[in-house]
């Protein structure tokens, strides 16, 4: 249960280039892009400059994650409006450094984009999408989250990918503390265990684990020291709850497999269909064939029959004749 480095592109469902671009898009006054500043319960509006490539009409694949959680940020506001919420954390010195606005940042394994940024502190919004599928609504001031920011090129990758879209929450029901690791159990939709396999991998909280045991709807993993203190698991207990994102290539591979089985299954369902058509074509056509049989029989018979009469008639004729 130790971290393996990992690269993905980012996306949904965490707040991305898509959803603001889209804004931009219909509302020609934010065509610059769009930001609000935090002030408490206030919260005001105005247009920044942003990157070109977020300012597409679309959603333009760039940002990498490696699954190594680099530490813990603080919820500082979190201004929820019903569909839409503006997220302010606050990070560890230095760790925002370079930063621009329309970065991304994993916060915990949901891929979010910067809107702002102010000394060691920076905004994100989040749509109502996040805000259904993670446990980002769940947050609330002095909360913790998982962070990391995106990879660059020549950074050391190891392990598995991890994109920053979530699939799924879990929910943690079992809990067990020993001398030097943690046995954690979660517990989540069945439709993802497929997915899931022991000593494969799978991003919790955006943390690369390796799977232990697994079962239909629940699996666990093994935590060490230093997982537990460089991340949100110093944090969690039963009950909470946890953001789930699949290893990709698994995913493709089960997925493949069943589409492929499903194909053959359904190529064999035709040819057992077409065989047993055949063979009752092929019946109905000896019955056919033996009624025609049949009848040429009766035929026969009835002609010999008559014949037979006719020439008992042209007998008794003669004979009267004479």
């Amino acid at each position: 249960g130790i971290f393996h480095a990992s690269r993905a592109p980012r996306g949904y469902p965490g707040t991305d280039q898509m959803s603001l671009a889209s804004a931009s898009a219909k509302t020609p006054a934010l065509a610059g892009g769009f930001k609000r500043t935090c002030r408490g319960t206030r919260v005001e509006s105005r247009a920044v400059r942003r990157p070109a490539r977020a300012r597409l009409g679309g959603c333009v694949t760039t940002a990498l994650f490696t699954g190594l959680v680099q530490g813990t940020a603080e919820v500082v506001s979190f201004d929820d409006v019903g569909d839409f919420a503006r997220l302010k954390l606050k990070f560890p010195p230095k760790t925002l450094d370079g930063i621009l606005i329309g970065a991304s940042v994993a916060c915990n394994g949901t891929c979010l984009t910067v809107v702002e940024t102010e000394g060691d502190t920076a905004c994100f919004d989040l749509i109502v999408e996040t805000l259904r599928a993670t446990n980002l609504g769940e947050l609330v001031p002095g909360s913790s989250v998982n962070y990391e920011r995106s990879a660059r090129v020549g950074d050391e990758i190891g392990g598995h990918t991890v994109s920053g879209h979530v699939h799924a929450k879990a929910t943690i029901v079992e809990q067990e503390d020993t001398e030097n690791n943690r046995r954690v159990v979660f517990e989540l939709d069945e439709k993802w265990s497929k997915y899931i396999l022991p000593k494969g991998f799978v991003a919790v909280d955006g943390c690369s684990l390796t799977v232990g045991e697994t079962s239909p709807g629940r699996f666990n993993v093994w935590l060490i020291p230093e997982t537990i203190r460089q991340t949100v698991f110093a944090n969690k207990d039963v009950g909470s709850t946890v953001n789930i994102e699949i290893e990709s290539q698994t995913q493709t591979i089960v997925d493949t497999i069943e589409r492929v089985l499903a194909e053959k299954e359904r190529e064999k369902m035709e040819a057992k269909m077409a065989k047993k058509e055949r063979k009752e074509a092929e019946k109905a056509m000896k019955k056919m064939e033996k009624m025609e049989k049949k009848e040429r029989k009766e035929e026969e018979k009835a002609m010999k029959k008559k014949d037979k009469k006719d020439k008992k008639m042209d007998k008794e004729g003669f004979c009267d004749d004479d």
